[in-house]
């Protein structure tokens, strides 16, 4: 009796998913938009006059639980100055063959530099690909921000830059929910880098494009 009882039970799971409204998403031109909280691909974040809030400290590669992060940090100078304080990160990749997303180099980071977006497309042809560089992940440059290499301009010391982060943030403000989501990523052009979500971006363009026309 009980098998029976079961049989009609799975089968009514079926039948219950046979009426229900089919939901059809024109992806990849009608992307759906994730979770706000959803762990896409990384972001490394800025102060708000553009220095870098990486300091290279490599906590994060310490946490990673798949090995997937390589930071080298190297060290500022007057003349050449990538962020506040001592140190910053002169290599930074992510491989993302690798990377399960789990979040544990967000929650190691002191400085809030490495944040994640909603980005999801990261799907290549080619390994080597997967492996982002830092110029890659690096946010764009917003109003007001300058490209560094440059000297502080939010105090005389590193202090000054983290009291004021509780007011002004930078880019790591809402990085979570960034409008930077699939296909869309904007960032700076830098020469022989190809960067995530330009071909999509411009696949829907032309699409677009050609619906207008």
């Amino acid at each position: 009796m009980g098998a029976i009882t079961g049989t009609f039970k799975g089968f009514g799971v079926t039948f219950s998913h046979m009426f229900r409204k089919v939901v059809t998403t024109d992806y990849p031109f009608e992307p759906p938009t994730p979770a706000p909280r959803y762990h896409g691909r990384h972001i490394l974040n800025r102060h708000p006059d553009g220095l870098e809030k990486c300091i290279g400290c490599e906590l994060c590669a310490w946490a990673c639980p798949a090995d997937a992060i390589y930071v080298e940090g190297g060290d500022n100078t007057d003349e050449q100055r990538f962020s506040p304080g001592e140190r910053y990160a002169s290599t930074y990749q992510i491989n993302y063959a690798r990377c399960i997303f789990c979040g544990l180099c967000i929650e190691a980071c002191p400085t809030r530099s490495l944040t994640m977006s909603n980005e999801y497309e990261l799907a290549r042809d080619n390994r080597q690909d997967l492996i982002f560089t830092k110029e890659q992940l690096l946010a764009p440059l917003l109003p007001g921000m300058e490209q560094p290499p440059h000297p502080m301009r939010l105090g005389d010391s590193e202090k000054d830059y983290y009291v004021g982060s509780l007011t002004n943030p930078g880019t790591s403000a809402g990085a979570e929910r960034s409008p930077m989501g699939p296909g869309r990523y904007q960032v700076d052009e830098h020469p022989g880098v190809t960067f995530p979500g330009a071909e999509q971006a411009a696949q829907r363009a032309a699409a677009e494009k050609g619906e207008t026309a």
